[in-house]
Formats: structure tokens, sequence, C-alpha cells
């Protein structure tokens, strides 16, 4: 009965819901393990109630052996607690739900890149003018866009040529939750980004294909959001660096406060929904104040 419960509840955050397809996904991986398990190793209830409070101890035990992070584990019980609101809006089957524990996890501070080691990459673009192949112009853009607009990996992998608006050198990003933004991407990442384009329609030629999607994989056909990830890690090792395109946004972010951009304004162009989540970027900032603070301050009392 579980199991048909679960349907549902997929079936109506994906046709009521204003989710994006990678949300519904992650809900389904969360929850989808908890309902096996539940089925599996309490042989479908026949024994003892079935919203006994040890099983979901047990599952939790169990993902924290896994070394499952706190962060993880909260984010579980969050969809089983949208999973369970389901269930009591249907006046039914309410012996399937659980008390839930609350549970904290340490927001770390996110990782970026400082500003010098961003210039010194973009500083490569000689190599540039120096190769033909599609895919080194490609992977270029790929990392500059995802480092001058902080997009989302997905964002960038369902960019159009529809998207840009060269009039005024912006991106139009349908970001989570089907929510519209509008990024500028700067001068020189435009520049670069129209002769990609044009290298991109030569590449197209030779595949006699056609698509509106802006990157390309090996058969001309738009890559996948799972593709940007590794091609972007691929790109970083070869400049002897180590970074995701979460890196690159979270670097985009950084670097606009630390040289004075207002916080409201990078919550826009990032398509955060709360000020809350844009506001780790401030003790970024500050560890990095900190930190020069005590090289150079001679009150600092940090040991030189």
């Amino acid at each position: 009965m579980i199991e048909k419960l679960f349907e549902k509840y997929i079936k109506e955050i994906t046709e009521q819901k204003s989710y994006s397809v990678n949300t519904i996904d992650a809900y389904k991986r969360d929850l989808k393990p908890w309902i096996e398990f539940l089925h599996k190793k309490h042989n479908d209830f026949t024994n003892g109630s079935k919203n006994d409070p040890l099983y979901l101890r047990l599952y939790l035990h169990d993902r924290l052996e896994a070394k499952i992070s706190n962060r993880s584990l909260a984010r579980f019980i969050s969809v089983v607690s949208s999973f369970q609101q389901f269930i009591l809006r249907t006046d039914a089957y309410q012996e399937y739900v659980f008390k839930l524990p609350k549970m904290k996890f340490n927001s770390n501070i996110p990782d970026f890149i400082p500003i010098s080691e961003m210039n010194k990459l973009f500083k490569s673009d000689k190599n540039i003018t120096q190769s033909d192949k599609y895919f080194f112009h490609r992977d270029y853009i790929m990392v500059a866009l995802l480092y001058a607009t902080g997009i989302r990996r997905e964002e960038l992998a369902n960019m159009k040529l529809s998207d840009i608006d060269n009039s005024v050198q912006t991106i139009t990003i349908l970001g989570k939750g089907n929510k519209v933004r509008i990024v500028p991407t700067g001068e020189k990442t435009f520049d670069e980004l129209q002769d990609y384009i044009l290298i991109r329609e030569k590449y197209l030629e030779k595949k006699l294909t056609k698509t509106p999607y802006l990157l390309l994989n090996k058969f001309g056909k738009p890559i996948t959001v799972r593709s940007v990830n590794r091609i972007v890690k691929k790109f970083a090792q070869k400049e002897g660096m180590d970074f995701t395109p979460h890196t690159l946004r979270h670097s985009f972010a950084t670097h606009l406060l630390e040289n004075g951009a207002d916080l409201l304004l990078i919550k826009e162009i990032l398509g955060h929904a709360s000020l809350s989540t844009t506001q780790k970027y401030t003790h970024v900032t500050a560890e990095v104040m900190k930190k020069v603070f005590n090289q150079a301050h001679p009150r600092s009392g940090a040991k030189k």
C-alpha cells in the first residue's frame, strides 16, 4: 500500500507543484530507499505497529553507518515530512505517519576560487586562437559563462540560442520552480560567446543536424546536466585547478560581494528564493577579511 501512496505523491508534485525536474528526482532518490526499507525489513508491517518510531530510528542509524552527512539526513527528514503531509490529506493511511526528529547540520562556508586564480585561468584565453576544435571552445565558454553569470549547471545545460539578447548582452534563465530571471554576461564573456556561436554553427553543419540548445555533445545533440559537471571538472584539471560548476557559482557571488555589489542584486542574479541563502556569502568575505587583517595589521596578534 505504501508503494502506491509513494507513486501518487510523486504524481501530485509532478503535476501540481512548480518543482523542477531535478527537485522531483531528488525527492524520489530520498524517498524510494525509505519506502523499500519499510517494505523489505519489516515484511510490510505484519509485525507491530506500522508507525512504530523504531523503524525510522533503524533507518537513520543505517544511513549514518553509510557515512551519510547530517545535511543529507536533514533533507531526507524534510522530504519525508512533505510525504507525510500528503498522506494526512488523504484522510486515510495515517498509520504510515511517523514522528520526525528535528535535525541540524553545520552549514559549511562554500568553497570559492580566489580572484587571482580566476584571472590566471582566463589569461589562458590565448589558447582560444590556437585551437580550431569545437570541444575546446565549448568547454571554455561553459566555464566562462558559469563564472560570469553565476548560473546553475542545469540552467547552463538547458540554455538556448533564443535566450541570448544580443542588444543588451544578457541571457534569460529559466531557474528553479520555473522562475525566469535575466543575467548579465559582461562584455568580454559576451564577445567570447559570439565567437563560440560561429564555431558551433560550423560544427552543426558538419553533423548535418540542428538544435536550439547552445551546448552540444559529440553527436550535435544537447549536453546533459551530468556532462556539464564532468566537462567542467576535466577542464579544471587541464588547467592545474580543482573546481566544479557549483564552485564557480560560489566564486561569482563571493567576488561580487568582495567588490562592493549589493546583496539584493546578487540574490536576484543567482535566483535565490530567500535572502538568507545569499547571506552565506557574507561569511565567506568575513573569513577573507579576517585572514587579510591577521596578515597585515600590527595589532592582529597573529604570529608573523
